[in-house]
């Protein structure tokens, strides 16, 4: 008699049923690993998903991949330890949170304590966690559910802190009050490496226009002299950004024209200056030359002449009045709207003169820093003596942004910040003030600021021209709104201190398919930019340096052990009444004795420490990015240097024999988990990396929850069976 059963017909879900079932009633699973104490691992990580948010089926595509070489390792003798994890902070958890109160992030302190909004994020973010246990099991993916790593355990946040303080001690950790991309929508600055997930950059349509800057008259300007107004015409795709213009920038080497011509939109007189190169965008060559006295306004063709032509670093210097004036910077405002040079302006398009506003745009800030004298930027006191952008943290203009005709203060500068129903309340408003002063015979939709900015520099004869213009913009991965360049005080890794050891490191590591290695993943690193480390959230991993109010001392703690001796010394000092550390027993690790304490956000911010001199220090307001807690996993998981030295130090756990994940983890978990290893241990992460591709739908679409396109994981489990759905995902993937 046959050993193995026989069928009667191919039923695929009730073979995977009762394959299930025996894994279970016998431990397979557990027995694969226990069999084999003493045998050579296989080291694999696990990235951590989100436990906030289902499972989809590229999960099982992605767990197929693991699953295979881990069992195959298995089968050939190794003990593969397979450790599951949840990553349980960052943006998802938070604005799921916000949904289900119906707050925003501007209502965390005021309409709900940070201590109720993070008990909050706590018991939200494991609730799918059955489901996904649910999935994990249905389709054969054999990884230790029962003992995971989550990130929001207090010896996983001690391990990131000694990670942080190995950083801070290699001089790699630094303040800076730099230009970089923030979400208005979810109320935080992002790395460079979240803003390059894939889908970030969109393709929109978006309303640009030429400007024109009047030159001040009396000035020994080589474009001196002439009937008309002299302009400088600038092109910009962010007209929300000309009120915060303090500066034009010129290529040194680039040679200028003068055209005498006409305005389209007035018929006004009046002299030009571009780049010689771009003269033939602007202007109809059946217009050059053409009679000035015959012209009259609604003509298609427009007279031009040029009557003049220098080198950019004879423009260099001239002043010119300020476009919009709603306000003046509040420093060195006599240094404000003067002729630059910039080596980034070229004459690819545009005018060959760029418009300057450096407190939103990162070349705009270093070009207006490194001028003499420095270009002041559009910075104006708030409320409590503090210098602030025109634009605020939320994407609206503040209330000086307020004309009474095309801008009204408060508005979001970017369309997609506003609901329908605000949409609807902004265009009876519009419609109003524009229609009764009239500035429009009848408006029939919403304007957004780009295009009444550009309607009021048409009415005040500063508008050269203006059209609807396709362009790629940068877009919030999680939110999907779009992003600003936006000044902020933050703190970074210097990355780029390592980038070279990190490029040679990855040169060693195999990537299937390798493209991904030396193209994707290779390409980013050459391009590397220091990695924006500070999140303005609540939810996450507190940064844990303290320093004085003047910064001139500080201290990054990198253990609980650290952090209560240095609350006795602030005891001591008079700046702390008790500890709250006082009943953690030194050199316990037991979950009961960490289990006294949460080292997040709404506790450790009580905490006052005392300098060397005997100032107090406060802890640095901002949390750590999320990406830092997932490329910890190696160590973190282990709770090193605490725990497990010998596993990490000895090679026995670090580096990672095999990982896998999607592509779209290319400048994401496998970065930051590389980034880490080589700045901490210089070392490789991982010596083997499987990058499968994107699930898609039969039109190609990347298959999205968001876009109602996704297959349901379950669904396809239970109508084919585990085995077909996980061979049919392999042999596509």
């Amino acid at each position: 008699m046959s050993q193995y059963k026989i069928y009667s017909g191919l039923d695929l879900p009730s073979v995977a049923k009762e394959v299930l079932e025996k894994w279970e009633a016998e431990k397979v699973f557990e027995k694969s690993i226990t069999t084999r104490e003493g045998k050579q691992p296989f080291v694999f990580y696990e990235g951590p998903p989100s436990a906030n948010g289902l499972p989809g089926i590229h999960h099982v595509m992605a767990r197929a991949i693991k699953d295979i070489f881990c069992r195959y390792k298995t089968l050939k003798g190794y003990q593969v330890k397979r450790k599951a994890g949840w990553d349980t902070h960052g943006l998802p958890v938070e604005l799921s949170v916000e949904k289900k109160l119906g707050i925003t992030k501007e209502d965390i302190g005021k309409k709900i304590s940070v201590d109720e909004y993070n008990k909050e994020c706590r018991e939200t973010v494991m609730q799918y966690t059955d489901i996904w246990n649910d999935l994990t099991e249905k389709m054969g993916y054999w990884v230790d559910m029962d003992d995971p790593y989550v990130t929001y355990e207090n010896k996983y946040i001690e391990t990131v802190w000694w990670l942080l303080g190995q950083l801070h001690q290699k001089d790699l950790l630094y303040k800076g009050y730099t230009i970089q991309p923030y979400s208005p929508a979810a109320g935080t600055g992002l790395s460079s490496h979240e803003l390059n997930q894939p889908g970030c950059y969109r393709d929109v349509k978006d309303a640009t226009c030429v400007a024109q800057f009047k030159i001040e008259p009396g000035q020994n300007s080589p474009f001196e002299g002439g009937k008309g107004d002299v302009f400088f015409l600038a092109w910009t795709t962010t007209p929300w950004t000309l009120p915060s213009n303090t500066a034009l920038a010129v290529g040194k080497n680039i040679t200028y024209v003068k055209v005498d011509t006409f305005n389209a939109y007035t018929g006004d007189r009046m002299f030009a200056i571009l780049a010689k190169d771009l003269v033939s965008k602007f202007f109809k060559p059946e217009g050059e030359n053409a009679s000035f006295d015959e012209f009259s306004l609604g003509d298609k063709v427009i007279p031009w002449s040029v009557v003049q032509e220098k080198k950019g670093e004879e423009l260099v210097g001239i002043k010119y009045k300020q476009l919009l004036p709603y306000a003046l910077p509040y420093e060195n405002a006599e240094n404000a709207f003067r002729v630059i040079s910039g080596n980034f302006v070229t004459t690819e398009d545009g005018t060959g003169i760029v418009h300057i506003a450096p407190t939103f745009g990162q070349d705009d800030a270093q070009v207006a820093k490194d001028a003499v004298p420095e270009i002041p930027a559009m910075l104006l006191k708030d409320e409590n003596d503090n210098l602030v952008p025109l634009v605020d943290l939320q994407g609206k203009f503040r209330k000086e942004v307020n004309d009474g005709d095309f801008l009204y203060g408060g508005e979001y500068v970017k369309e997609e910040y506003l609901t329908d129903e605000e949409k609807e309340e902004e265009l009876k408003k519009q419609k109003q003030i524009l229609e009764s002063k009239g500035k429009i015979k009848e408006l029939k939709e919403y304007l957004n600021v780009d295009k009444r900015i550009i309607l009021k520099l048409q009415e005040e004869g500063k508008l050269f021209k203006k059209e609807t213009y396709e362009h790629s913009y940068p877009h919030c991965w999680r939110t999907d709104k779009p992003v600003l360049y936006y000044p902020l005080d933050s703190w970074f890794i210097k990355s780029t201190a390592v980038k070279d050891r990190m490029i040679e490191l990855n040169k060693t590591i195999n990537w299937k398919p390798e493209s991904t290695g030396t193209g994707r993943f290779g390409n980013w690193l050459e391009n590397l930019n220091d990695w924006n480390l500070s999140r303005s959230r609540y939810w996450g991993i507190p940064i844990p340096i303290w320093r004085t109010e003047e910064g001139d001392e500080e201290i990054c703690i990198s253990s609980v052990e650290q952090l209560k001796a240095e609350v006795e010394k602030s005891i001591a000092a008079g700046l702390m009444t008790t500890n709250p550390l006082a009943d953690f027993e030194v050199g316990d690790m037991s979950k009961a004795n960490y289990d006294k304490f949460d080292l997040h956000k709404n506790y450790v911010d009580e905490v006052i420490l005392v300098s060397t001199s005997g100032k107090p220090m406060k802890r640095e307001a901002d949390l750590i990015d999320v990406w830092f807690d997932s490329g910890a996993m190696p160590y973190a998981q282990q709770h090193y240097p605490f725990e497990n030295k010998e596993e990490i130090d000895n090679n026995k756990f670090f580096p990672a024999d095999f990982i896998a994940e999607g592509v779209d983890q290319t400048r994401g978990w496998f970065y930051t988990l590389h980034a880490i290893a080589t700045m901490v241990f210089d070392s490789v992460a991982y010596k083997n990396v499987v990058s499968n591709g994107l699930v898609l739908d039969k039109n190609g679409q990347k298959m999205s929850k968001r876009l109602g396109n996704a297959a349901d994981p379950f669904e396809t489990l239970s109508k084919y069976g585990a085995d077909a759905t996980r061979w049919y995902m392999i042999t596509n993937a």
